[in-house]
């Protein structure tokens, strides 16, 4: 008994003592990170917005620490405790402890005459263990409270982190607002201010304060202010641009370029170009004025002087890739292909270690059909692991091209990027199937399966195609039934299933599994095309299936709905029900232009039929010409095509 309860006392000797040193570390610590400033919050830190003031030039230190007893209080103060006013003796620690658990029952009040003492370092350690906690709550109602005592600055600027983090915006620029009311000298609150009254769209308050700071400093830095502000509604971005319209912007590059770019927006070129221009004079090879300036030219002047101005700036900025994309990719969207590779055989000269320079190079040189360039540069990015399966992908496309199938099929088959690989894998599925090797097709889409399970309905669907194309549609059926009870959320599956389906001899399972992908996704075209067929198919006067399809091809091409295979697919639908009520004139309404455009056997055969009810033999021997022409290969002939429909 002695000796265990020896070893007991020992044992306790070093939990208390090793409790102590952990004691006195925390307290360290916590000290430490109450003395020091404060640490990067997110989305906006204090700190960067204090730091970024260099060309701000101070007050002095009377300025900044005006006497508390000349100072006039009436804030929100989130008392604590009246011990937390002043730190408390070894007696008084009992309490101290009592006061500091009963924050959480206290509410924010208004005192109108706060205490004038400094922060209480017991208070900060309550409220950085708080935090540590997770009990934010607490942490930033103490840390508030804290930071209207004498010389907080530090306490402020760790305030308005934490409530930046866990409060929203209308609270944290309520507080700082209430800070900086009552330290009115303390320059970068003006700056926190500004910001956060942007982010709250508070556009008068941000208009005020932004020219508080110009008046006090016409050129002081901005930038920090105006990151992350950008209105993303015109409304917005109206309001802002009125806020900032009085204000004297000459002098100041930051909210000259602001102003350039929300009038670049409005479709006002010649007023934003004045604002961009001021910015230039201030910062001639700052490169996004360049480009915005660039931009803003693109409006009012010919191609030729945008380019000509790309050019001498990048000729100045000679180590400046962005200018070089930038031009290039002007040169590419004004068509000019070839002055575009050349000069992007520059920028790889220049930039040879630059991977993105250099994948760009190859994919023009692809454009313009320069292979031996592709290929070399292809074969430099294969080098990069990071570019690997890019630069096998699109060297197998240059092998395609070439007509080099094998060559092709060995660099896609070596594609393992996961955006990349089913892309690669059903060009290699096509590729056997021109060779007539369908077995190697499925056995392609079979190792796809094993390899990447998420692509495992894609591949499902693929393989029960090419069982349709072979003729074994009862097969594919099978295969895609099996498939759904193994992936029962696919609604690819589903839909491919319901594709399979007959309209009339499978109606009722048919129309029960698109009022069932309808009912999962109400705003899917291609399932509303599908019932429309439907329903016509079993109806040629149905209203319903008629609407759907007339609604499909009345979406404009601007519309973000706009999909050209469906909206094709939506003619031949309704051409396709016209031609069953032999209303000919109506099927060369719907598809004459749209062949004429992008012809598909489909709307050659549905024109054909159309063009013999009418007996225009001129117009059938034409189409019929034009579509062996197009799409008959090999021992498939055309007419035999034709037959099926």
């Amino acid at each position: 008994m002695h000796n265990d309860q020896s070893s007991l006392r020992a044992l306790l000797h070093v939990i208390i003592e090793r409790l102590c040193q952990r004691y006195k570390l925390t307290l360290s610590l916590a000290i430490c990170l109450c003395l020091a400033s404060p640490t990067q919050a997110n989305p906006l830190d204090p700190s960067d917005i204090h730091n970024s003031q260099s060309s701000v030039n101070q007050p002095s230190a009377a300025m900044m620490n005006t006497d508390a007893a000349n100072r006039e209080w009436s804030i929100k103060d989130y008392d604590v405790d009246n011990t937390f006013a002043n730190e408390p003796t070894q007696n008084e620690s009992t309490t101290t402890v009592t006061s500091v658990a009963n924050v959480n029952s206290l509410a924010p009040t208004i005192a109108a005459q706060p205490t004038l003492t400094e922060p209480s370092l017991y208070a900060l350690l309550d409220a950085e263990f708080a935090a540590d906690r997770n009990d934010t709550r607490r942490a930033v109602t103490i840390y508030k409270q804290q930071s209207f005592k004498e010389d907080a600055t530090a306490v402020f600027e760790r305030a308005l982190s934490l409530s930046l983090r866990n409060e929203g915006i209308e609270d944290s620029l309520q507080f700082a607002k209430t800070w900086q009311d009552q330290n009115p000298d303390h320059v970068p609150a003006w700056f926190y201010v500004a910001h956060l009254a942007l982010r709250a769209h508070d556009y008068l308050l941000a208009g005020e304060t932004l020219n508080r700071i110009l008046r006090y400093d016409p050129r002081a830095d901005l930038s920090e202010i105006l990151i992350g502000i950008y209105p993303n509604t015109d409304d917005d971005k109206r309001e802002l641009l009125a806020a900032l319209q009085p204000l004297d912007s000459e002098q100041n590059a930051s909210l000259s370029v602001l102003k350039a770019g929300l009038l670049y927006q409005f479709n006002e070129p010649e007023i934003a170009i004045v604002h961009i221009n001021r910015a230039l004079e201030r910062q001639p090879d700052y490169v996004p004025f360049i480009t915005l300036k660039a931009d803003i030219l693109r409006k009012i002047e010919a191609p030729e002087t945008v380019i000509n101005y790309v050019s001498q700036a990048r000729l100045r900025n000679p180590d400046s890739k962005n200018l070089y994309l930038y031009e290039i990719r002007y040169l590419l969207d004004l068509k000019q292909s070839e002055q575009a590779w050349q000069l992007l055989l520059a920028a790889h000269n220049r930039f040879s270690d630059d991977a993105e320079i250099t994948l760009l190079a190859a994919l023009v040189s692809l454009d313009i059909e320069e292979y031996p360039s592709a290929d070399r540069l292809l074969n430099m990015l294969a080098k990069s692991r990071a570019y690997l399966d890019q630069a096998y992908y699109y060297l197998g496309i240059s092998a395609e091209r070439q007509q080099r199938f094998e060559q092709a099929k060995y660099y896609l088959n070596g594609v393992m990027q996961e955006d990349l690989v089913l892309e690669a894998r059903k060009k290699v599925v096509g590729f056997e199937l021109l060779n007539d090797d369908v077995d190697a097709a499925i056995a392609t889409l079979e190792k796809l399966r094993k390899e990447f399970s998420v692509f495992a309905p894609d591949t499902y669907v693929l393989q029960a195609d090419i069982l349709w194309q072979q003729n074994e549609p009862d097969e594919a059926l099978r295969l895609l039934t099996r498939a759904a009870r193994k992936y029962p959320n696919s609604e690819m599956l589903l839909f491919a299933r319901a594709q399979l389906l007959d309209d009339k001899d499978d109606y009722v399972v048919k129309r029960t599994l698109l009022n069932h992908l309808q009912a999962l996704d109400p705003n899917n075209l291609s399932y509303q095309l599908s019932y429309a067929q439907l329903l016509l198919a079993n109806e040629r006067s149905s209203a319903q299936g008629l609407a759907l399809a007339t609604a499909i091809i009345q979406i404009r091409y601007d519309d973000p709905r706009y999909d050209n295979e469906l909206h094709l697919q939506a003619l031949n639908v309704l051409a396709s029900n016209a031609l069953a009520n032999e209303d000919y004139r109506q099927v060369i309404d719907y598809l004459q232009t749209p062949y004429d455009v992008l012809p598909t056997l489909r709307s050659g055969t549905l024109l054909l039929r159309a063009y013999q009810g009418l007996g225009d033999n001129d117009k059938v021997d034409a189409l019929l010409a034009d579509l062996q022409q197009r799409f008959s290969f090999g021992q498939h002939n055309v007419n035999d095509r034709i037959q099926l429909y």
